[in-house]
């Protein structure tokens, strides 16, 4: 099966901010949660509803999927007036969008099968009725993908296509009432939730039911990470050993936030997982240092008071698990912006500061989800980091994971990128994740690794290029990087430098609306460039990553299979 992974393309954002073909309900949107438990009461203490599991992201199906060879993505172009930003118009205008005039009722199984037609369309999420007959027109998949919900639960289809889409902001102005009988589905939680009563519109909703994570099986040998402690007058100290080598990107997770300590370790699919109440008070900022060949993990926190401590703290949720990274949830600190650097005439890297109780160390191929408010709704979009800069830089592991670098392409007329570019030095954003399926397995062995990227589709490809020259002393990288000018190639001056020094590692630039100058590649993505691009010598073993906008991603993946490569040898980073 073709390897995915979801990312963070903006090459089509003109289409998701401007044009109104929104990817299915990928790109989006939380009512700045904050105001809205306040106003609605609904699962009080959260940060953020429905976040995305990393597996599900394109969900299997979803539109935003490569599709496989033969067969067409229907893609919807939405009407003038109907984006996004319509949409959160139109809730706000105070127009009556359930038919109901403001009154909210128990609704029947027998009730809801009536609501069926695309001008009386009700739909049941997680035993809450909502009619969406008025979204229909700003729905991005299209009427018919939406009139599949029509008249039933349809709680199963969402989570296959939209999990993590934040439906309860979205569609509070649509909301009918409750069922009045339903089997319960469970809803994705964000692991800072608290208990309590909750609320929508003035009814109870269904207490939502926590997925037990899936255990994963142990082999004869046990590979379980684990963990040990000690102190000093001054520290707490956790060590983690994860009885596994760690790549140079690191691999742990730390945030520390009031008296809560929150250790994770991202190994491959598998997370490992340590959740305190620690039993004192400690200093806000931690220490964390990776002994990389030996697999260790250290954590040094400072006491307030030099006092013994007898434990490190009252276990929480999850504390001490091994289970997939899929069924963790997504978990938000507060960053500051740093710094902005200009990349190319519409594209920045932006810097951002984790908290100093907050380590995060991303794998490479991973994604973070970035959250600010704009127009006092909450907007997310996941972004793949970029190191500082292509070439090698020297980082201590105490600084590692205290930074964060994403190269975002700026489109004047969005609703999202223009905010983010407007925002002064010291502004806050908050980050989720990392999350993402990518691992370093599927690199195991190979000898030559091809890259074709469009755009910022760059970005994953990025860290790739660099963790291929460094740890993997014999693969030979390649990319072919597709853009529409010169002045839209990020990191050029880079990557040509890196030419230069490395032998390992070559680039092509393709323009598809070049100057009479260009004397290199020209056109689209098609079979003739792959033939001369992708070599398969002899004894070798190959691996074709591809990230970009959808279109070329869907048909480089066609090209690629055409040219005898296997769905093993294809990794699709999803734009």
């Amino acid at each position: 099966m073709i390897k995915r992974d979801a990312d963070t393309s903006e090459e089509d954002d003109y289409e998701a901010e401007n044009r109104g073909t929104i990817l299915p309900v990928f790109y989006f949107i939380s009512n700045a949660v904050s105001g809205f438990l306040r106003s609605w009461g609904c699962l009080k203490g959260s940060e953020m509803l429905n976040v995305p599991p990393p597996q599900s992201f394109p969900a299997a199906g979803s539109q935003q999927r490569v599709a496989p060879t033969g067969q067409s993505r229907n893609k919807v172009a939405l009407k003038p007036g109907h984006s996004l930003l319509d949409w959160i118009r139109l809730t706000k205008s105070g127009r009556d969008l359930t038919g109901l005039k403001g009154h909210l009722i128990e609704v029947t199984e027998e009730e809801l099968k009536k609501h069926n037609t695309r001008d009386d369309c009700w739909t049941c999420i997680r035993g809450m009725v909502y009619n969406v007959s008025a979204y229909m027109d700003f729905h991005p998949g299209g009427e018919a993908e939406l009139m599949r919900a029509a008249g039933i639960d349809s709680t199963d289809l969402f989570d296959q296509v939209h999990r993590w889409v934040n439906y309860e902001s979205m569609l509070k102005e649509c909301l009918v009432g409750r069922m009045a009988t339903t089997k319960l589905n469970p809803a994705p939680q964000v692991e800072t939730e608290k208990p309590g009563s909750t609320q929508l519109n003035g009814l109870s909703v269904p207490p939502p039911m926590r997925l037990e994570p899936s255990a994963v099986p142990l082999p004869v040998k046990d590979h379980r990470p684990r963990y040990d402690w000690f102190q000093t007058d001054a520290t707490v100290n956790i060590v983690v050993y994860t009885k596994r080598k760690i790549p140079s990107s690191g691999c742990a997770v730390v945030d520390l936030q009031n008296d809560t300590l929150r250790v994770e370790m991202l190994l491959g699919k598998i997370s490992y997982l340590l959740h305190w109440r620690l039993s004192s008070e400690v200093q806000e900022s931690v220490d964390v240092q990776t002994a990389r060949s030996v697999g260790k993990v250290q954590v040094c926190l400072r006491k307030s008071v030099q006092t013994k401590w007898s434990q490190v703290g009252e276990p929480l949720e999850h504390h001490d698990s091994f289970i997939q990274c899929k069924d963790r949830g997504l978990f938000y600190r507060e960053c500051v912006l740093v710094s902005k650097t200009e990349v190319t005439h519409n594209t920045q890297v932006l810097r951002l500061q984790f908290p100093a109780g907050s380590c995060v160390q991303v794998p490479v191929g991973r994604h973070v989800y970035l959250k600010t408010s704009v127009q006092d709704t909450d907007v997310v979009k996941p972004y793949t980091p970029v190191d500082q800069t292509l070439m090698s830089s020297t980082q201590s592991s105490a600084e590692m994971g205290s930074n964060i670098h994403l190269m975002i392409k700026v489109y004047p007329d969005g609703m999202l990128t223009p905010h983010i570019a407007n925002l002064p030095i010291g502004a806050s954003l908050s980050i989720g994740g990392p999350e993402g399926s990518f691992t370093l397995r599927v690199l195991r062995d190979v000898t030559h690794l091809y890259l074709l990227a469009a755009g910022t589709g760059f970005t994953p490809m990025a860290r790739l290029i660099r963790l291929a020259l460094q740890d993997f002393t014999l693969i030979r990288t390649k990319l072919m990087f597709f853009n529409r000018q010169e002045r839209d190639i990020l990191w050029r001056s880079q990557l040509d430098e890196l030419c230069t020094k490395e032998e390992r590692f070559e680039v092509e630039y393709v323009l598809s609306q070049p100057v009479d100058s260009w004397e290199s590649r020209t056109g689209r993505i098609d079979t003739e460039k792959l033939k001369d691009f992708l070599e398969r010598p002899n004894n070798s073993k190959c691996l074709v990553c591809v990230c970009g906008p959808a279109g070329f991603a869907e048909l480089a993946v066609q090209l690629v299979r055409q040219l005898d490569f296997s769905e093993e040898e294809i990794h699709v980073f999803q734009g």
